[in-house]
Parts: C-alpha cells; sequence; structure tokens
C-alpha cells in the first residue's frame, strides 16, 4: 500500500500525516517532508500515525531522521498511531526520546 503524506501548520505545530505503510519503499516521501517541517521552526512537530496500518524498521529509522533534523528545543509527538506501531516504537525506546500520544 503506497504512503499519503501531508504537511500543515496549526499554530505552533508542524502536523504531518500520515496514511497507509512505512516501509524502505515509502519511507524516501516521508523524509522529504521532515526536511521541510524541520525548516517551520515550530516547538511541535505531531505526526498523525492513526492512518499507519503498518510500519517496518525503515520506518523506526525516520523517526530517527525526523530526530536528528529538527532542533533541540523542538518536540517530536506520534500521535493515534496503533497499538502494533506504537509496539514496535516503544520496543526500540523511542518513546524515552519522541512523545507517545492517542489524541
Amino acid at each position: 500500500m503506497p504512503l499519503s503524506v501531508s504537511l500543515s501548520i496549526e499554530g505552533d505545530t508542524t502536523v504531518i500525516e500520515l496514511t497507509g505503510e512505512l516501509d524502505a519503499k515509502t519511507a524516501p516521501e516521508f523524509h522529504q517532508t521532515i526536511e521541510k517541517a524541520a525548516g517551520h521552526g515550530t516547538s511541535t512537530v505531531e505526526i498523525r500515525m492513526a492512518g499507519v496500518g503498518y510500519m517496518a524498521s525503515a520506518g523506526l529509522r525516520s523517526l530517527v531522521f525526523a530526530q536528528q533534523k529538527v532542533a533541540d528545543h523542538v518536540t517530536i509527538k506520534v500521535v493515534g498511531a496503533i497499538e502494533p506501531v506504537s509496539r514496535t516504537i516503544r520496543t526500540a525506546g523511542l518513546d524515552r526520546s519522541i512523545v507517545l500520544s492517542d489524541d
């Protein structure tokens, strides 16, 4: 399944909304969006993942890439990830540096 990526600004938050599968084939599109988001200067980058049904290890690498691209004071928040995706993030230990939220 392809990945659909959208980018918007809501106040002081850059919102990236993902729908589909985040894997090695689709990660480059997400990376391009992260590059754009990093330049907006907002205090939070919110990655809405409710529509992501599958995330491979390339998706984890993409989240690490996001951490590397944004400024140190910027919070990365993953919102609405289904249990298998959020479990993968927690198992990798990324929940220590990325905020996981249900809403």
